[in-house]
């Protein structure tokens, strides 16, 4: 299951930035976090992938989204400029974003190169 955060949980789970200047990961797995809005067409195609994701991946990753509309400073505080983006941060090392409605071929290439998960 995917799970919407607000700030305040993305500070818990994934990286308070208000504590940290550097990239502090905050997570016990490696995430994916999808940036989206209710409106946005691309976004409502990716959904269902992501589902599909997190319960194929279910013990490995977290799988996360927030709501530009509602968590704007979260959208501002990582650039995010057009929708859907997600960004892959890894327990270890920095976190790599990608935009756009990807196919799921796509998705799992970058989970097993950025975040070194194998299903």
């Amino acid at each position: 299951m995917t799970e919407n955060l607000t700030k305040e949980t993305f500070l818990a789970k994934v990286f308070n930035f208000e504590k940290n200047k550097e990239w502090t990961f905050e997570g016990k797995r490696p995430a994916l976090i999808d940036f989206y809005a209710d409106w946005c067409g691309p976004c409502k195609s990716l959904a269902p992938v992501l589902e599909q994701l997190s319960i194929e991946y279910k013990d490995h990753i977290d799988i996360y989204k927030i709501d530009t509309e509602a968590e704007q400073e979260l959208a501002a505080a990582f650039g995010i400029r057009s929708i859907p983006s997600m960004l892959f941060c890894p327990t270890e090392g920095q976190p790599q974003m990608a935009n756009g409605a990807l196919p799921k071929a796509e998705l799992e290439r970058i989970i097993a190169e950025v975040l070194h998960v194998e299903k």
